[in-house]
C-alpha cells in the first residue's frame, strides 16, 4: 500500500489503484492486531455513500475478523453516527470507510480507538505494523446494528427548537442525506432540501461547504425561498457550512463565536479552543463574553485532543468542524451543530446575520494555498518564523502567526499535502495588502513557489 496515503489525520487514496482488496485486507489485519493490543474487544465499522465503499468495507471487515476481533456493522452512516456508536454500543475501536469531501474516485479510513480517532505517529505505527505482517490470528464474529434511530432520538432529546424557521439543507448527495428528513421531521423547522438523495457520483457538486462554488445552490435557494438560513454538509457530515438570510457566508470562526455566546452564558469562563487560522475578532469576542480563548494547531484530531486536555466545552475550525462538550460527546458533528445553530436563532428572535455581526469585523483573505514540495515546506516555514521572530511578536504553535498592532499574517505547512497555507487579516482594508506583501516579499526568494499575482481581500 502506498505509504503516502497514510496521512496526518486519516488514510486516504484513489480507491481503484491505491486501495486494492488484498492490501485493504492486510490493513484490516494490521488494525485488528493494533486494536487488540490496545485492549479492544469489539470493533464498529461504518461507511459513507461512495461507490467503492461496499467493496472496501467488505475487504477490511474480513481482515479485522481474521485477527479474532468481533465486528459490529452499522452500515451506511455519517461519521458522527459512527462516533456516537462508540458510546451507544460500548465499543472502543472502529473504522469509518470514508474520504469525506474528496472527489468520487477517492476513499479511505478514519481510524478509531478508545472513543476517538488516532492521528500522526499512531497512523504511521499502524502502517509499520502492516508492513511487518505480524498479525494476530482468529475468527471474529460479525453482527449488524442499526443505530440511526438511537442517534436521532439522542439529538432530539438534547436540542429543542422553540419556533418555526425555514432552512435550506444541502447534504450534497452525501451521507447526511440518509437521515436529515428523519432528524428534522419532529421539529418546528420548515426544511427545503436540495441534493438530498445519497449518490456516490456527487452529481450536483463535491460535498465540501468550504468551497464557495459548491455553496452557490444553497445561496440561491435561500434567496428564492426567503429562508432564515442555509446549511451545507461535507460528504460524511462532520463539517458544517452556514449561509445567512441575505445569502452571505458565515465563516467557521464567526459560526464558532455564535456557539461560544450560548456556551459561555451557561458556563462563565468556559474555555473555547480554535485553530490558528481563526480571526482575531473571535478572540476579542470570546473575551468580551467572559470566556477563555485557546488557540491551537489546525486539524480536527489535534483540536479534539487539545479540547480533552483542557476540559474545554467548545472548539471549532475554519473548515466547519465544530466540537461540543457542554452537552455532547466532544466530537465534530455537523448535524448536531445544525440543530444547535437553529435553536440559537429561534431563541434569540434575531437574524443569523445579526448574530454573526456581533463579532468584531476584520478584513481578511480566504485561505491561500500555495503548492510547495513536501521536502521543502517545513524548511520554508522555519526560515520565515526565524525571520519574523526577530522583528515582530509571533505565535509558533503551528507555523508562524505574526502579530501586528492592526492585524496578523499566517504561514504554515499543510499536514495533508505539498502545500503552504497562508491567511492574512487587518483592521482596515488598506492595511491588509501591506501585511500580505511582508510575507510575499520573503516567499519570492524561493523559486519553487508560484505565488498568486493579485493580493487583496
Amino acid at each position: 500500500m502506498n505509504p503516502l496515503i497514510f496521512r496526518e489525520y486519516d488514510i486516504r487514496g484513489i480507491a481503484d489503484t491505491e486501495l486494492p482488496d488484498d492490501e485493504v485486507f492486510r490493513l484490516g489485519q494490521a488494525y485488528g492486531t493494533y486494536a487488540q493490543k490496545h485492549g479492544a474487544q469489539k470493533c464498529v465499522i461504518g461507511r459513507d455513500v461512495r461507490l467503492s465503499g461496499p467493496r472496501i468495507q467488505k475487504a477490511i471487515t474480513r481482515g479485522i475478523q481474521a485477527t479474532g476481533l468481533d465486528i459490529i456493522d452499522i452500515g451506511v452512516v455519517p461519521t458522527p453516527v459512527f462516533y456516537f456508536s462508540f458510546f451507544h454500543l460500548g465499543a472502543n475501536a472502529g473504522i469509518m470507510v470514508t474520504a469525506s469531501h474528496n472527489p468520487p474516485e477517492y476513499n479511505g479510513f478514519k481510524v478509531g480507538l478508545n472513543k476517538t480517532t488516532i492521528y500522526g505517529q499512531e497512523i504511521q505505527n499502524l502502517r509499520r505494523l502492516m508492513e511487518q505482517s505480524k498479525f494476530k490470528q482468529g475468527q471474529g464474529k460479525l453482527e449488524p446494528a442499526d443505530i440511526i434511530p438511537a442517534y436521532i432520538e439522542m439529538c432530539r432529546s438534547k436540542v429543542k427548537i422553540p419556533k418555526e424557521l425555514k432552512v435550506v439543507l444541502d447534504p450534497g448527495n452525501g451521507t447526511a442525506g440518509i437521515l436529515l428528513k428523519r432528524l428534522f421531521d419532529a421539529t418546528p423547522i420548515e426544511p427545503v432540501y436540495i441534493n438530498l438523495k445519497p449518490d456516490g457520483h456527487f452529481p450536483a457538486h463535491i460535498p465540501d461547504p468550504t468551497v464557495p462554488e459548491y455553496m452557490k445552490q444553497v445561496i440561491e435557494t435561500v434567496k428564492e425561498t426567503n429562508a432564515d438560513c442555509g446549511i451545507g454538509y461535507d460528504g460524511d457530515a462532520d463539517r458544517i457550512g452556514a449561509i445567512d438570510e441575505t445569502g452571505a457566508t458565515v465563516y467557521g470562526d464567526r459560526l464558532l463565536g455564535i456557539y461560544a455566546k450560548e456556551v459561555i452564558a451557561k458556563n462563565p469562563g468556559a474555555k473555547i479552543v480554535f485553530e490558528v487560522k481563526c480571526s482575531q475578532g473571535l478572540v476579542e469576542y470570546i473575551k468580551s463574553l467572559g470566556g477563555t480563548p485557546l488557540m491551537w494547531k489546525t486539524g480536527h484530531s489535534l483540536i479534539k485532543a487539545k479540547m480533552k486536555e483542557e476540559s474545554a466545552l467548545l472548539a471549532g475550525e475554519m473548515s466547519g468542524h465544530m466540537f461540543f462538550a457542554d452537552d455532547y460527546f466532544g466530537y465534530d458533528d455537523a448535524m448536531f451543530a445544525s440543530l444547535r445553530l437553529l435553536r440559537i436563532i429561534a431563541q434569540s428572535g434575531r437574524k443569523l446575520s445579526e448574530l454573526a455581526g456581533e463579532i468584531p469585523k476584520y478584513y481578511a483573505t480566504p485561505e491561500i494555498r500555495v503548492h510547495c514540495p513536501d521536502e521543502l515546506k517545513f524548511r520554508i516555514v522555519s526560515e520565515l518564523r526565524d525571520y519574523f521572530a526577530k522583528r515582530y511578536e509571533l505565535i509558533d504553535i503551528d507555523g508562524a502567526r505574526v502579530l501586528f498592532p492592526d492585524g496578523w499574517g499566517l504561514v504554515r505547512a499543510s499536514n495533508t499535502g505539498p502545500v503552504l497555507v497562508l491567511r492574512f487579516e487587518a483592521k482596515t482594508r488598506k492595511r491588509l495588502p501591506e501585511i500580505q506583501k511582508l510575507f510575499f516579499d520573503r516567499l519570492r526568494q524561493y523559486p519553487e513557489l508560484k505565488l498568486p499575482d493579485a493580493l487583496g481581500c
